[in-house]
């Protein structure tokens, strides 16, 4: 598996965890911050920073709409 496919298994592992939880993920929680959100902050701070391969741009751009969508969700369950 190259580089390209593991950032879109991630990618669409953190779009399938948005969508089954409606929420987005914790980064109080070890597991969620391990798995989600270190890869979230990582790439953006690449996109930022133009770092970012073009193709991938726009697939992230998506995922920023959709964790706005759930950005001020209460996460305590």
């Amino acid at each position: 598996m190259n580089q390209d496919e593991r950032w879109q298994t991630k990618y669409d592992e953190i779009t399938r965890f948005i969508e089954d939880n409606k929420r987005n993920p914790s980064k109080y929680d070890a597991e969620e911050r391990g798995r989600y959100v270190n890869w979230f902050h990582h790439n953006k701070k690449l996109m930022n920073t133009g770092q970012m391969k073009a193709e991938r741009i726009e697939k992230f751009k998506k995922l920023l709409g959709l964790m706005e969508l759930y950005r001020r969700k209460n996460q305590h369950e």
